[in-house]
This record gives C-alpha cells, structure tokens and sequence, in this order.
C-alpha cells in the first residue's frame, strides 16, 4: 500500500489551499505531495501583485504533463487528489495509467460533459472576455463571497481571499473548451475514482459531477460518487471540512489498487 498523496489544486488557488488538508494527512503517517502549478509557487499576495509572465502560458495540457512528469519520479504509485479544476486533473492522470486511487473533488467542466447552468455563469467573467485566452485573470472579492465560497461569513471570506485567492490564466478555462483533452471513458485503464460533489456549488454544479460519474462508470474500474447536499465550492476549507477530507482518503485507501512505479519518461 503506497504512503504517498499527491493533492492538486484548481484554478484561482495555489498550493497553500491544502494547508490544513495536508496537516491533517501528515499526522496520519501519510507522505504529502503539494504541488503548485507552473507560475504559482509563490504566496498569493506575491501572485496577485505581479503574476509571473509565464503564467498566460499555461493551460490544462501543460498542467497535465506538469503533475504527470512530478508522479514519475516518485518512488511510488501516489493517491491522487484534486480539487475543481485539480479534480479533472486527477481524471487525466488516472487516464494515463498513474495513481493507485483517485478522488476529484468538486470537479470542474470534464470533456465530454456539459457545462451546468451555475457553472456556465461562473465561467462567463472569463468566457465572456473573447481575449482572455492570452490573459491573467483575477478573481474579485465579490464574486468569491457570493459563488465560491457564498456558505461562509462576509469576515471570513474577506480573510479567505486574502490568504488563498491567486490569478489564474484564461488559457486554463479555454483549453477546457476548445480541444479538450478527451478521456478514453469505456477504454480506459485506470485505477478506482471517487467523485465529491456539492448541492450548493455555484462553481461545479453537483448534476456535472453526476454527469461525469455516468461517463467514469463506463470503465471496468471501480466508480463511486458521494454528493454532499449542503456543501459548496469551498468544502475543504468550510466547515466540516474535515468530512470531506476524510472521505477522501478512507474511500481511497479502501480502493487503492498494487501498481508499480512508472518509468520517468515524457509525458
């Protein structure tokens, strides 16, 4: 059994999101893995004030082969756990053959799967922008306190996006539109998925996870879906956020698959 997790953020995040996540994990015994994307590695005051030029750069493919070329060097198959954006990440990688198990969170669009109508007026102040594909956008503060995380105080949620909030690139949206990275559904030889959702997710609507379980369930592996009704786009750093994060590994855990390392080639 692998001691090792690898959690993987979402768009307007960086790594410092899994803080206590990752706290939490560690004092299990568990090896934790928490990358940032490329351009993000640094804390979200430093993004927000100059984000690194590369960053416009950066779309799903590029995070994909980021996290995949990161997992080939380890010395062990890792659980793999995303959030959002992260959590198509996770469906990516698994697609690939890496990964013991796999958790996606409140996952984002997944192609293949229509967008639902919350998602659709949340992506619409990167959408709605035809050039923002060869931009940096940052999220407002008003748009984080009434559809990202609309289930906390106006206090914490002024607190929350100052701490965590980061720009994040166009592309990253974009490139989940147009030539997506299709997966294999029926094909696919992956290791067992569990798929979060939230009833009160204006990001991620609980229906599109549930669209992308039906799609998922379609591989011989092992597919399972938990839908938690009262629960937003934030549920990791809501409270209760300790459910969620426990769900996750235990189902993960339970599930995992033997798997060798992965020979360190390109992805």
């Amino acid at each position: 059994m692998t001691n090792t997790i690898v959690l993987i953020h979402g768009a307007w995040l960086n790594s410092l999101s899994w803080e206590a996540v990752k706290a939490r994990y560690e004092a299990k015994g568990y090896k934790v893995i928490t990358p940032d994307w490329p351009f993000d590695d640094r804390s979200p005051n430093a993004l927000r004030a100059n984000p690194a030029p590369g960053l416009v750069k950066i779309g799903q493919r590029e995070i994909t082969d980021h996290y995949d070329r990161i997992i080939r060097q380890l010395p062990e198959q890792p659980i793999l756990i995303g959030h959002s954006l992260g959590g198509v990440i996770v469906q990516q990688l698994l697609a690939r053959g890496l990964g013991v198990a796999g958790v996606a969170i409140n996952p984002a669009p997944t192609p293949g799967v229509p967008l639902g109508p919350q998602a659709i007026v949340s992506a619409l102040p990167v959408l709605g922008d035809l050039l923002s594909f060869w931009k940096v956008k940052t999220m407002s503060l008003d748009f984080f306190r009434t559809r990202f995380a609309q289930t906390i105080s106006a206090g914490q949620a002024e607190y929350a996006y100052d701490r965590y909030i980061v720009p994040t690139p166009g592309k990253a949206y974009w490139t989940g539109v147009i030539k997506p990275m299709k997966i294999d559904w029926a094909g696919q030889n992956r290791a067992p998925l569990l798929l979060i959702g939230g009833g009160k997710d204006l990001i991620a609507d609980a229906s599109m996870t549930d669209a992308i379980y039906r799609q998922q369930k379609r591989a011989a592996s092992t597919t399972a879906l938990k839908i938690f009704e009262d629960r937003s786009h934030w549920t990791l750093m809501d409270d209760g956020w300790e459910t969620v994060a426990d769900l996750a590994l235990n189902w993960a855990v339970d599930h995992a698959t033997d798997r060798s390392p992965v020979q360190l080639v390109a992805a």
